[in-house]
């Protein structure tokens, strides 16, 4: 029998193969049971989703509560989110029980269409409203619904940033004024845009001022994460050495979904004992698969942009990336020229800003993306 692989990379399986985050869970969990709401901020791919999906599971374990992921990075409207929020409801709320024999009856006054996955039969809600206020009334209406059930409710809206940029002028207004009067719904806004989320919680000018606690999600800490990946590797009678594991983690930077992408491809392997020359050997493999989707970016960039992120890479980290040594060192031109290139990568996700205890800094975003430059 085909063993499975310890290290998923994408979704939540269980405690077993979640790693760590123990202080960010109690943290969460606290917020939400305490009747707190929480900003949760890390960049993609850091494992905020699966820690969402841990709390929830923990959650549900304990108490009969309902528990709701609404992903709110492919909506552009007031209309998109009502359509994902009355979705996620009904694929969390049991049809057979009371409470969901309740909905699909409140459902049905909203006149939806219903369809179904053709592949896993999940159903998918939409509204066919003409006007806009049907669809603000909709969602009010559902979280007024949700918020009547005799029980907490957790909510979470992921990329919450999004709804800064909705076709509706008054996006962020209109939902906070749904969202205050609400006694039993307690929510989460995770996001991967800092600065986005910053503008949204932080601006006193803002509907969402300093209306939830925040917490950022940094790397797991390297001693966790070793213990993790030597542990299952044991569990399935597989040996890892300690200088294998650390080359994965400083390679990785543990940005969670790489760390757990390398790990996945040793272990899908099948070799019994890794060490680190075999660690290496893989990461540089995992880069020569990319290449062409790498070079493409390329064709995609002007000849600046890239430079730009070429010393980007090379560097890890630019704290000043208008500052003479910086731009002499790689002969990038003009300060105004790798400002204008900084900007429009930033704009196209190629890199991101974050801040240390040094200050601000910018870094490429695809981790193995900016390990394939460095070789360049």
């Amino acid at each position: 029998m085909k063993q499975r692989n310890p290290f998923p990379v994408v979704g939540y399986h269980g405690p077993e193969l979640f790693c760590d985050r123990e202080k960010e869970t109690q943290k969460l969990s606290g917020n939400l049971q305490g009747g707190q709401n929480t900003t949760l901020i890390s960049l993609r791919r850091m494992g905020k989703t699966a820690l969402i999906y841990h709390v929830f599971n923990e959650i549900i374990t304990e108490n009969q509560s309902q528990c709701l992921y609404v992903d709110l990075y492919p909506t552009r409207s007031i209309k998109d989110l009502t359509r994902q929020l009355a979705t996620a409801s009904m694929n969390v709320i049991p049809q057979k029980k009371r409470s969901g024999k309740r909905f699909l009856a409140f459902l049905r006054g909203l006149r939806p269409v219903i369809t179904y996955d053709p592949l896993t039969g999940a159903p998918e809600v939409r509204f066919e409203y003409t006007a806009i206020s049907e669809y603000e009334a909709t969602l009010s209406s559902l979280l007024g619904f949700l918020d009547t059930q005799g029980t907490d409710v957790y909510l979470a809206f992921d990329e919450f940033q999004v709804i800064s940029s909705y076709e509706e002028d008054n996006a962020e207004a209109l939902l906070r004024t749904m969202i205050q009067p609400l006694k039993n719904i307690h929510f989460i806004f995770s996001g991967s845009n800092r600065h986005m989320l910053n503008e949204i919680f932080h601006s006193s000018k803002r509907p969402f001022f300093a209306s939830t606690r925040i917490l950022s999600l940094p790397p797991i800490s390297s001693d966790a994460y070793s213990q993790f990946i030597n542990d299952r590797f044991a569990v399935h009678k597989r040996a890892i050495s300690p200088e294998a594991i650390s080359f994965v983690l400083e390679w990785t930077r543990r940005h969670t979904y790489y760390t757990q992408s390398v790990c996945n491809t040793l272990f899908s392997t099948g070799t019994r004992e890794i060490d680190i020359q075999y660690a290496k050997i893989i990461c540089g493999e995992i880069l020569e698969e990319q290449e062409k989707t790498f070079l493409q970016y390329r064709n995609l960039l002007t000849s600046n942009q890239w430079q730009v992120l070429m010393a980007v890479a090379k560097e890890e980290k630019v704290y000043k990336p208008q500052s003479g040594e910086f731009i002499n060192r790689y002969s990038l031109g003009t300060p105004a020229g790798t400002k204008r290139a900084i900007d429009s990568l930033l704009s196209k996700e190629m890199i991101y800003e974050e801040n240390d205890s040094q200050g601000v800094y910018y870094s490429v975003y695809d981790l193995f993306l900016s390990r394939w430059l460095e070789r360049q």
